[in-house]
């Protein structure tokens, strides 16, 4: 096993908080395999990208050595999860929980090694508790302290309904860590709540508290908003090769290295280059070109990922779509030509105040690549791919 200061630093890459940290460290210097617990409810069958920032981080500490326990939540699954939400959340059936557990246990094997996986579904023993079992463990907790949980305090102030049922959803996941002797559990960040909740029950129940790791929520392709399906600024890990290609090309050059830290498994040592790289003058778009790669090689394969790089040079860098692509000549000013000016005189935008706006909606890509520089001004000597919005493309160089 690696020595603690080397895994304690792959264990903060990514990771929004430690609780607490010193108790980690203590527990790494025992030199024993620790029991690292990631909890997930089966609420849709497929996963995205924004789902692998948590089971990324199950992968490192498999490689260090430890034991994963990747928990699905098929009793949990029943209650609802309330977190962040202002309503009430619909519970699944128990068939729609079996159908999307299955599908989960298939998925999660494209990143985590499954002789050093155990999956355990909290039905397990919570399946086996009685009334009066359930009853104790709502014993160990209070009103007030779910009151301070933040979506349930601003749902009690605003005088929306509460059902009594989702006070269980924390007990059941603390008590999960109790049932699995969990020495680490990983979350999102607004599941640290829950996460302390198993801290606090595992000291009740004479155990030694878990140590807490939050990870941040994934900024889905606008970057802004979470990645989620129900918001389309997803990707799916089972989408096909080109269209992740796509999306991640897609994403701005800031966000790229958002997605460097949470999804890549490159040390972070070469991402650091890479970033100096870029900023001696190397072209962002490829090392997003190294990214989307390496995310379709781990989902798909290589063969795919190579083939989806083809594919997306072809058709945003040679010009292969569409077919009566214009081929444009314009003049610089000075050796530079203003991005407006130049989308205006391409003909993909009426006026220099329309092409200022469709920028700003994101709806302005050079080679494949959105911008959203207002203030862009392209070298003379350059030729590229420009298009706005779905349908309007010009090849254009600048002189």
């Amino acid at each position: 096993m690696s020595a603690v200061a080397e895994q304690l630093e792959l264990i903060r890459r990514g990771a929004d908080e430690i609780l607490r940290e010193e108790e980690l460290v203590e527990r790494l210097k025992e030199g024993r395999p620790l029991r690292i617990k990631a909890g997930f409810d089966p609420t849709a069958p497929d996963l995205h990208l924004g789902h692998t920032v948590l089971i990324n981080k199950l992968r490192q500490f498999q490689d260090l050595g430890h034991e994963v326990m990747f928990l699905i939540g098929d009793f949990t699954g029943m209650i609802g999860d309330p977190t962040g939400k202002n309503v009430t959340r619909k519970p699944l059936t128990r068939d729609e929980i079996i159908e999307n557990a299955r599908t989960y246990e298939q998925q999660i094997y494209k990143i985590l090694d499954p002789e050093k996986t155990l999956v355990m579904f909290n039905s397990s023993w919570m399946g086996e508790m009685s009334a009066a079992d359930l009853v104790q463990l709502a014993a160990k907790h209070t009103v007030a302290r779910m009151l301070e949980r933040e979506d349930f305090h601003k749902r009690y102030c605003g005088g929306q309904a509460i059902a009594i049922h989702e006070f269980l959803y924390p007990l059941v996941q603390g008590y999960d860590s109790v049932a699995m002797k969990a020495d680490v559990e990983l979350g999102g960040t607004d599941q640290k709540f829950n996460l302390l909740v198993g801290r606090q029950l595992q000291e009740t129940y004479g155990q030694k508290p878990q140590c807490v790791l939050t990870m941040p929520i994934l900024e889905g392709l606008d970057g802004v908003q979470k990645m989620s399906k129900s918001l389309n600024n997803y990707i799916g890990i089972h989408e096909a090769p080109d269209a992740m290609f796509g999306k991640i090309m897609s994403i701005s050059d800031e966000l790229m290295w958002r997605y460097f830290e949470l999804l890549s498994f490159r040390p972070w040592d070469e991402v650091k280059k890479l970033q100096q790289q870029v900023a001696e003058g190397l072209n962002p778009r490829d090392v997003k070109f190294q990214l989307a790669e390496e995310l379709i090689a781990r989902f798909h394969d290589a063969a795919a990922a190579r083939q989806a790089r083809e594919s997306f040079v072809a058709r945003f860098q040679r010009g292969a779509l569409p077919d009566d692509m214009p081929e444009v000549e314009l003049a610089s000013e000075g050796g530079k030509l203003a991005i407006a000016n130049l989308l205006k005189q391409a003909g993909l935008t009426a006026s220099t105040s329309e092409a200022l706006r469709m920028i700003t909606q994101g709806a302005v890509k050079i080679d494949g690549d959105r911008i959203d520089d207002r203030a862009l001004e392209v070298a003379a000597g350059t030729t590229g791919v420009y298009q706005v919005g779905k349908r309007r493309f010009a090849r254009v160089t600048v002189k």
